[in-house]
C-alpha cells in the first residue's frame, strides 16, 4: 500500500509540472535590453565614379593576353579570361577626360582602368565573328603603368558595334585634349612650361661659367 501511495504522489508531481508547462507562453516576448559593444558608424564608399558620365555601358567578357599563373616566367603567352562585367566608357565632368573601365560583377575588383588615348588601334578579334574587339593600352588597373593587351566580347554584335563608336569617338575628344590644340589655355600652358624650362638650362649655364 505505501509503495502504491507513493507511485500516485509521483504521476501527481508529474501531472503537476506539465499542466505548469502547459501555461508557460512560449511566445512571449522577452523584455531583457542588449547594449551594443561596438558602435559602427556609416562610411562612404568612393569608387571615383561619381564625377564621371557614362558614355557607354554593357555586360562583357574581358580577356588579357599575357601568362597564365602556371606559365609564369616561361615566355608563353595565352589569351587569359579576367571577368565578366559592365565595360564602361566614362567621361570626366571638370576634365573632360574618357577613360575605360571595367569591373568583375562579383568582386569589384577592377580589371581595366586606362584612359582613351587616340594612339590606340581597335581591331576585330579574329575568329570571334562580329562580336568582339582587340587592342593594347597603358592599364592602370594594378596600381602601375602596365602595357596590355585587351580582348573584350559582348553578347551580340550591336552592342559590340556600339562599343567600337563610343571608342573611337572618345579618342577624337581625348586627341584634342592631350594635343592641347582645342583652346588658348593649353597653348599658353605649353609655352610657360617651355619657358620654364628653358630657364632652368640658362640659369644652369650661368651657374658652370
Amino acid at each position: 500500500e505505501e509503495k502504491q501511495v507513493e507511485e500516485k504522489k509521483t504521476t501527481n508531481g508529474d501531472d503537476e509540472g506539465a499542466e505548469e508547462g502547459e501555461n508557460v507562453n512560449p511566445e512571449e516576448e522577452s523584455t531583457a535590453t542588449f547594449t551594443p559593444l561596438v558602435h559602427l558608424t556609416e562610411v562612404e564608399v568612393k569608387t571615383f565614379e561619381e564625377d564621371e558620365e557614362v558614355l557607354f555601358q554593357k555586360r562583357a567578357k574581358l580577356y588579357v593576353y599575357g601568362e597564365s599563373l602556371l606559365n609564369k616566367g616561361k615566355g608563353i603567352k595565352t589569351w587569359n579570361e579576367r571577368g565578366t562585367g559592365d565595360m564602361k566608357i566614362l567621361k570626366h565632368k571638370e576634365t573632360a577626360h574618357i577613360r575605360v573601365l571595367m569591373r568583375q560583377e562579383k568582386t569589384m575588383k577592377i580589371i581595366a582602368n586606362h584612359i582613351l588615348d587616340y594612339r590606340i588601334q581597335l581591331a576585330p578579334n579574329v575568329g570571334a565573328s562580329d562580336r568582339s574587339w582587340v587592342w593594347t593600352a597603358f592599364d592602370f588597373a594594378e596600381g602601375t603603368l602596365v602595357e596590355k593587351t585587351f580582348a573584350v566580347k559582348f553578347g551580340d554584335s550591336a552592342n559590340a558595334t556600339e562599343f567600337k563608336e563610343k571608342f573611337v569617338s572618345g579618342q577624337k575628344e581625348m586627341e584634342v585634349i592631350i594635343k592641347g590644340a582645342d583652346t588658348t589655355e593649353g597653348q599658353t600652358e605649353a609655352n610657360e612650361a617651355a619657358a620654364a624650362v628653358e630657364s632652368l638650362t640658362v640659369k644652369e649655364t650661368t651657374e658652370e661659367k
